[in-house]
C-alpha cells in the first residue's frame, strides 16, 4: 500500500515558525511533522510514499535524506508552482497509479489517532471512489453528507448557502480531517487542470454519481497544527498523554 503526504504549503499561518523552514519541517516536541506523519503511516505497513514540495523544498529532500527516508521507499514530488491538493496529487499520480490498491493521503499539518486499517476496511467494503475522515465540529467549511454518508455538497461555515451536487432532503454538516483514502481508479478520472483543490474534483464526481464517503472520527484525537498556538496545544496534549 501507497500514501501521499501533503507538505508543499507555505505555511503562512504558521509564521514565525515557517520563516526559514517548510511546515513540514516544524516541531512538536522534538519531532517535526513529516516524521510524526511519515512514522504514523508506517506503523499502519505503509512502506512507500510520496511527498510534495515547494516552500523551502531542498531542506525536505536533504532531511529525508539525512534520515534515511525513515525506514520508507519515498518519492519527491517537487512542485516549481503551488498546485494546491488536486492539482499536487494529479502530479504524483505517475507513482500512485501503478498498484491496484488504495492509497492515503494526508496532510503534514494534522496529528490524529484515527485508525487507518479501520478506515481502509471501510473503503472497501463499501467499494468507495473516495472515503473522507470527517467530524463533527465547528470549521470554517463544511462538507455535506447524506443519510448514506455519501458526499452531496459543501457550505461555508455555519450559516453559509450549501452548494448541492447531489439531491437530499437531509443532510449532515461535517468538518474534512485532511486523511483520505483513495481508490487508484480516481487518477485518471481528475479531469481539472493546474491547481485545484481535491474537494472540487470529489464534488464534482459525487454529482455523476461516484461514491465519495464520510468515515466518522469523532471519536479519535485530531488536531489542525496550521497555527503556532495549535502547536502548542498538541505538546502539551502529548505530556498530559492524551495523544500518545
Amino acid at each position: 500500500m501507497k500514501a501521499m503526504v501533503l507538505a508543499a504549503g507555505l505555511g503562512t499561518r504558521l509564521r514565525p515558525l515557517t520563516d526559514d523552514r517548510p511546515k513540514a519541517l516544524v516541531e512538536v516536541a522534538g519531532r517535526t511533522l513529516l516524521e510524526i506523519t511519515l512514522t504514523r503511516l508506517r506503523s499502519f505497513g505503509i512502506q512507500e510514499a510520496i511527498v510534495n514540495v515547494h516552500h523551502f523544498a531542498d531542506m525536505v529532500i536533504a532531511y529525508l535524506k539525512q534520515n534515511d527516508n525513515f525506514g520508507m521507499h519515498l518519492e519527491v514530488s517537487r512542485e516549481e508552482d503551488l498546485l494546491d491538493t488536486g492539482g499536487g496529487l494529479k502530479k504524483a499520480a505517475w507513482f500512485l497509479a501503478d498498484d491496484a490498491e488504495p492509497f492515503v493521503v494526508h496532510n503534514v499539518d494534522v496529528l490524529s489517532t484515527i485508525d487507518l486499517a479501520i478506515m481502509l476496511r471501510f473503503h472497501s467494503e463499501h467499494q468507495a471512489l473516495a472515503t473522507l475522515a470527517v467530524q463533527k465540529r465547528e470549521t470554517s467549511r463544511y462538507l455535506l453528507f447524506d443519510g448514506e454518508q455519501q458526499l452531496c455538497g459543501r457550505r461555508a461555515g455555519l450559516r453559509g448557502e450549501p452548494e448541492m451536487v447531489r439531491a437530499s432532503e437531509r443532510t449532515e454538516a461535517l468538518a474534512f480531517s485532511g486523511v483520505h483514502v483513495i481508490s487508484p481508479r480516481l487518477l485518471a478520472m481528475m479531469t481539472e487542470q493546474g491547481a485545484f483543490s481535491i474537494i472540487t474534483a470529489y464534488l464534482r464526481l459525487a454529482a455523476q454519481g461516484e461514491s465519495v464517503l464520510a468515515f466518522r472520527a469523532d471519536e479519535y484525537y485530531w488536531r489542525d497544527l496550521g497555527k503556532p498556538e495549535n502547536i502548542a496545544q498538541a505538546e502539551k496534549d502529548l505530556q498530559d498523554k492524551i495523544l500518545k
